[in-house]
């Protein structure tokens, strides 16, 4: 069906007299904003005035302020090869794209009815195959394809229905017509991207969207949600759902925490699921819980390792039985992917009238499968104008251009076709249309592919009003991919009346039942707040020494005017061991400047402050799911320099009175705004999260790790007595930031054994030893544990001694001076440091250790 131009409005501007927002599209593609007259077409004229009143300026200064949110919230895409992988923030363009009512209301129908014909073809195939008997589906196209799962044939699944969540991947042409590209059927993704896009777009321009109608996206999530809890085999009224994700690594892992704190799911990766007894549980730090239904964004055969694929980490060992004696559902069903597959496509007519007595309204891009002899000498003949493509998704080549190729590339193109003709398809290439992205404030044409979503409904198919519209990084290629630079836009469906306000946000009137739950925390979880934890006081209690020393060398003129700059820098190579084989050797000029040059800023030396704290960006994105949007902001914002690396210390000897100080003082300054940043999270914590598992694992963190700073503190500058002690003292106040306290009490009289009783045994102060000690205790205690099992569990009981010798130290033998050195000091010092790491491992074997490592049920595929 080619849809039909719309007339323009009487008030639109002539082309030229658009000001600011000129834009044309390109030559031999239909324009989705531009008619064929050089007007807007009619349902984009209400948006474009709207633009018009806002004006460019303002647009790119709400713009940017968009991008920001986009930052702060964390929205990223893991490109492959991308150096900043997992920190490559989401591409998300200004300009929405707009699709009227009726243009919606015609891809709705063809949506549902091509959803509804995929399902029917994935149920027969692996049900009674009446399609291959028939002769409709070529049994060579099934069985000769990874796709087909044959431990699953056979196997039921709730109410017969395989796809819950579907997404086609659909282009215009030159004429309008609409086609399917692509079809999502196995793990279909870019909802949670779709509705992010919603939310920055919609808070970004207010007032237009409003104006706009645009229909909203609640809608189709709560049906989502309604369905997957109707799959449920027991315990309908609540079940347990999970969301199950390959891991951090996947190149759309956001989307997936994104949606799961979004559906009110827990975030699960495979070894957080064990299977016992033919059922599935979730593995909590109270012991196992069942899961009823899984929500998997994983490919089919990574599913199970038992039965599917041997060499997969990623799945659930005895998933396909549980699912078999069904115990479990799984969305979308496993075995669902069998249908992506594009050789299937020149069979959907005619499968359409078969099954369901219709045409098919939404016409697949013309392909041809080479498996068949008439098409590939087709596509053999006319390989220089189409697309080829792999038959099987897991091969793993894009998409070749045949006008773009040499002869000899042709030539080896036909071979490989000739050998192996049913890996191959080949399609009509495609036309796409254009759209206006926001570039350098000007409009640009960019080729657009729209990705459209239906849930399973009761009835049928619901489709999102919406869906996620990815554009072409440039506009001279027709290669729609993400990974390959492209963008994203938010998608518009205009009402034709009033708008829905449903909203998934619970009813202010509607009654709730009570809880104070949060025990069901995932030992993985558990892990990552845990070491969230640890990384964030690792990185303040680095960053806090450093502004300690950069203050001294850059107030000073030499380490010989500062004569606790060496103990200082002792401290330092404590927390980041030196190249050179002495620790002595830092503490001289001009080593210790390109010591401390190095610790700043060389990503590439383990605990450097950049590499410190690049982990805990990573392990807090880890994290996502359990923190909250505060947090992730605080930690998301932490900004520190990247100067090219000098070359030390052959330069530095000769240039570091000109370029070292200067350098290290803005250094200074961003120690200053670091220290800020962390505090404001340890703030948080305290403040913003409620006294659960979570929290508990988190602060243990934190306790043990500035316990762990602290000690390294004093062990390297008190423990060997200097001829001037009173400015050590002074900076080991400053940087455990107790100087206010110590001056309340003492004044400005400074001596070791007050100093030490405030920074090791007074357990009032939260900067002590003491205080961190008691924290901990508290903290294991409340872990969850086996109330049958007599006495205290192994990690209570190192804390509690370890905090029992401190409690039991007398403080005046601690400040003792016996020769130059406090060799009592030393002794409780390396006692506290070898209890600590004890701990630590406790509570990781304890409730932090997932699983038993993984190992191959087969050899590795090639």
């Amino acid at each position: 069906m080619t849809i039909p131009p719309f007339s323009p409005l009487l008030d639109e501007p002539p082309p030229g007299e658009r000001g600011e927002f000129e834009y044309a599209g390109l030559p031999g593609c239909r324009d989705e904003m531009i008619a064929p007259s050089g007007t807007f077409r009619e349902h984009w004229q209400p948006f474009l005035k709207a633009l018009r009143d806002l004006g460019m300026p303002e647009l790119t200064r709400r713009w940017h302020e968009a991008k920001e949110m986009i930052r702060e919230n964390g929205v990223t895409y893991n490109v492959y090869g991308d150096p900043r992988a997992m920190d490559r923030p989401w591409q998300l363009d200004a300009i929405p794209l707009l699709i009227s009512s009726g243009e919606a209301s015609y891809l709705e129908s063809g949506l549902i009815q091509r959803g509804r014909l995929l399902d029917a073809i994935i149920a027969d195939i692996y049900g009674p195959q009446r399609l291959l008997r028939n002769g409709l589906i070529p049994p060579e196209l099934v069985f000769g394809l990874s796709g087909f799962l044959r431990p699953l044939h056979g196997v039921a699944v709730p109410g017969n229905r395989y796809l819950h969540l579907y997404a086609a991947d659909i282009g215009r042409g030159p004429n309008g017509s609409f086609w399917i590209i692509g079809d999502r059927t196995q793990a279909p993704s870019g909802a949670g991207y779709a509705l992010e896009n919603r939310i920055v777009m919609s808070r970004m321009l207010p007032e237009i969207f409003r104006d706009c109608k645009v229909q909203r996206l609640a809608l189709f999530f709560r049906t989502l949600r309604d369905t997957l809890r109707g799959l449920a085999p027991r315990n309908r009224d609540n079940p347990r759902i999970v969301l199950l994700t390959p891991g951090p690594y996947n190149e759309t892992y956001f989307e997936h925490a994104y949606l799961a704190r979004y559906l009110g799911y827990t975030l699960v990766e495979g070894g957080d699921l064990t299977v016992r007894d033919s059922r599935v549980y979730l593995k909590l730090l109270g012991g196992l819980q069942p899961v009823d239904v899984i929500l998997r964004r994983l490919d089919d055969d990574y599913g199970d390792p038992l039965e599917l694929r041997g060499d997969s980490f990623l799945g659930v060992p005895g998933l396909v039985q549980a699912v078999r004696a069904g115990n479990v559902a799984v969305a979308n069903a496993l075995g669902s992917g069998l249908v992506e597959t594009p050789a299937l496509m020149p069979f959907l007519p005619a499968i359409c009238l078969h099954v369901l007595g219709e045409e098919l309204r939404l016409p697949s891009i013309p392909t041809w499968w080479c498996g068949d002899p008439t098409s590939r000498e087709y596509v053999l003949a006319n390989l220089k104008r189409l697309v080829v493509k792999p038959t099987s998704p897991g091969k793993r080549f894009g998409p070749i251009f045949g006008n773009r190729l040499s002869d000899q590339q042709l030539q080896n193109l036909t071979e490989r076709i000739r050998n192996q003709p049913r890996d191959f398809v080949g399609q009509d290439q495609l036309a796409l249309s254009t759209v206006p992205v926001l570039s350098a404030e000007q409009l640009e044409p960019r080729h657009v592919v729209l990705r459209g979503y239906l849930a399973a409904s009761d009835d049928g198919y619901s489709m999102m009003p919406g869906g996620l519209t990815r554009v072409t990084a440039t506009a001279d290629t027709m290669v729609v991919s993400m990974q390959q630079g492209g963008g994203s836009k938010d998608t518009w469906v205009l009402a034709a009346g009033p708008v829905s306000r449903f909203t998934l946000l619970s009813s202010t009137v509607q009654a709730v039942e009570l809880s104070r739950g949060g025990s069901d925390l995932p030992s993985r979880s558990a892990d990552n707040l845990f070491w969230l934890g640890r990384y964030a006081e690792r990185g303040e209690g680095l960053v806090r020494l450093l502004r300690g020393i950069l203050v001294r060398m850059t107030e000073k003129s030499g380490i010989v005017e500062v004569p606790e700059l060496p103990s200082l820098l002792r401290v330092l190579a404590l927390y980041v061991p030196p190249p050179s084989p002495t620790i002595e050797s830092v503490t001289q000029q001009p080593f210790a400047e390109a010591f401390v040059h190095d610790v700043l800023f060389d990503d590439e030396r383990p605990a450097s402050l950049t590499s410190t704290l690049r982990t805990l960006l990573r392990v807090a994105g880890l994290a996502r799911d359990r923190i909250s949007n505060d947090m992730w902001r605080v930690l998301s914002g932490l900004k520190f320099p990247q100067p090219p690396a000098l070359d030390l210390p052959n330069r530095l000897i000769e240039e570091h009175e000109q370029g070292m100080p200067e350098l290290l003082s803005e250094a200074l300054d961003e120690m200053n705004r670091l220290i800020g940043s962390l505090a404001a999270f340890g703030g948080l914590a305290m403040e913003s999260m409620t006294r659960g598992q979570g929290w508990r694992f988190l602060d243990m963190g934190r306790r043990l790790e500035r316990a762990v700073n602290l000690i390294r503190l004093l062990h390297g500058s008190l423990v060997s007595v200097g001829v001037q002690e009173g400015p050590v003292l002074e900076a080991l106040l400053e940087i455990a930031d107790s100087s206010m306290t110590y001056r309340r009490r003492y004044m400005s009289s400074l001596q070791t054994a007050p100093v030490l009783d405030l920074l090791l045994a007074d357990e009032s102060n939260p900067r002590s030893l003491a205080f961190q000690l008691v924290a901990l205790a508290e903290d294991v205690g409340c872990l969850p544990r086996d109330p049958s099992l007599p006495g205290r569990s192994a990690e209570q009981r190192i804390v509690l001694a370890a905090l029992s010798t401190l409690q039991l130290t007398d403080i005046a033998v601690l400040a003792a001076d016996t020769n130059g050195s406090r060799p009592k000091l030393a002794e409780l010092l390396h006692q506290l440091m070898r209890d600590l790491p004890v701990l630590s491992d406790a509570i990781t074997q304890n409730y932090l250790s997932h699983l038993q490592p993984s190992r191959h049920l087969a050899a590795p595929r090639p």
